[in-house]
């Protein structure tokens, strides 16, 4: 049944229908709405057998976290920008320990100064932790990527942020759909851990690891990392299957006319100009990019629904032979570029693709439909250089000279 929710609703309630053992909960916007709601239906019931745990900080809920996953229970969580940053020493814990607790991370930038609107600046500053990183690109999404998110981290033993813009998504209004928990029920398995702390059979969780064994224990967290990508498609491809709509998968295709999404649209064609962007930007372009197709404009768009494990063949097979690649990055490598753009080189690498990093919406920054379509023009006529910060207002601020960065003045 369609309903009319706020996106953290619609995430909360589909939690909800995952089945949480253990929910850790401390409030920092913009994701408090989601444990807010949790915590209603934890009063009412409608959690069912789930223990809703109040605690003094993030650091603390991710322990809680850990402890509830060691314990045998599915464990889930909610965070944001410094919050995330605050429990990062449990997050890479989490991640070693092989425990497959699932976040939801709503998208806010890292301060000073304080900002608390969206980019992925959060999100990305833990790339590295050993954590799956799923973005949504609108509601629907988002709440469906928690049901496949419980899925992936349970077979593969790895912990899952499903990234939702702040305020973007989580405080927006949709009409959506959300999958009944006997629908859910039926899609996601029982939770089954395949290491429980249990006093009747000790064993070690987090040991010490020395010199002599640590690089092999990164190794292995590297070989499942390895796998995952193949499981994220398998349970995404399922979920279509179970539910009849997209969700997740590794890259989403638009279709070159409609840009609606296309699983099996074409690859990108020779001197085509193709859009690649992550989360709620995505529904700017579907919206920005139509105009320039009526314009005869060749340009394409990719979305990148897994950050981690980045889906390089995927992504090269969906770019296909573009000529310029624009990545629209909202997270910025301080001396460098966008960093989804790093990402993107790297898949790239030995092509003859342009790769242009046009780095937008930081701090909250509305992307406006105008600025986008002026980047694909300038793109196509070679004026787009390799790094661009969209709509950057350059009045008193020193600009680079030639050979340096280059800027969108």
């Amino acid at each position: 049944m369609r309903e009319v929710l706020e996106g953290s609703q619609a995430v909360a309630r589909t939690v909800a229908r995952c089945r949480p053992g253990v929910v850790c909960a401390y409030p920092i916007s913009p994701q408090t709405h989601i444990v807010e709601a949790l915590s209603v239906m934890a009063r009412t019931g409608e959690l069912g057998a789930c223990e809703y745990v109040n605690v003094e900080s993030e650091f603390s809920a991710m322990s809680v976290a850990i402890g509830a996953s060691a314990a045998g229970s599915r464990a889930y969580t909610a965070t944001a920008s410094q919050g995330l940053l605050y429990m990062a020493e449990a997050v890479f814990n989490a991640a070693g320990m092989g425990l497959p607790i699932v976040m939801t991370v709503a998208n806010r930038a890292i301060g000073a100064p304080i900002n608390i609107w969206n980019d992925h600046s959060d999100a990305m500053a833990l790339r590295d932790s050993g954590w799956l990183q799923l973005y949504a690109a609108d509601n629907q999404e988002a709440a469906d990527l928690h049901v496949i998110a419980f899925a992936v981290a349970e077979e593969l033993g790895i912990p899952a942020m499903v990234c939702m813009d702040g305020f973007v998504l989580t405080h927006a209004t949709d009409v959506l759909e959300l999958p009944d928990a006997d629908a859910v029920d039926a899609f996601l398995p029982p939770y089954l851990p395949t290491q429980v702390l249990d006093v009747e059979y000790p064993i070690t969780i987090g040991t010490m690891a020395g010199p002599e064994s640590f690089t092999e224990t990164k190794y292995l967290q590297h070989l499942r990392f390895l796998d995952a990508a193949e499981v994220i498609d398998g349970w995404s491809r399922r979920f279509l299957e179970a539910f009849g709509r997209e969700a997740g998968g590794l890259v989403a295709r638009y279709d070159r006319d409609t840009c609606e999404r296309s699983r099996d649209a074409s690859a990108a064609r020779a001197g085509d100009v193709t859009v690649v962007a992550m989360g709620s930007v995505l529904g700017t372009l579907q919206a920005a990019l139509p105009a320039l197709h009526d314009a005869g404009v060749p340009v394409r768009l990719v979305g990148v629904s897994s950050f981690r494990p980045f889906p390089a063949a995927a992504l090269r097979a969906a770019l296909g032979a573009s000529r310029d690649i624009v990545v629209i990055d909202r997270a910025l490598e301080l001396g460098s570029g966008g960093v989804l753009t790093g990402d993107v080189g790297r898949a790239l690498a030995g092509t003859r693709s342009r790769i242009h990093s046009v780095v937008a919406g930081l701090g909250g920054r509305p992307i406006l439909e105008a600025s986008l379509q002026d980047v694909v023009r300038r793109a196509l006529d070679g004026t787009l250089g390799a790094l661009d910060f969209l709509d950057l207002k350059t009045g008193g601020i020193p600009v680079p000279t030639a050979g340096a960065t280059e800027v969108h003045r």
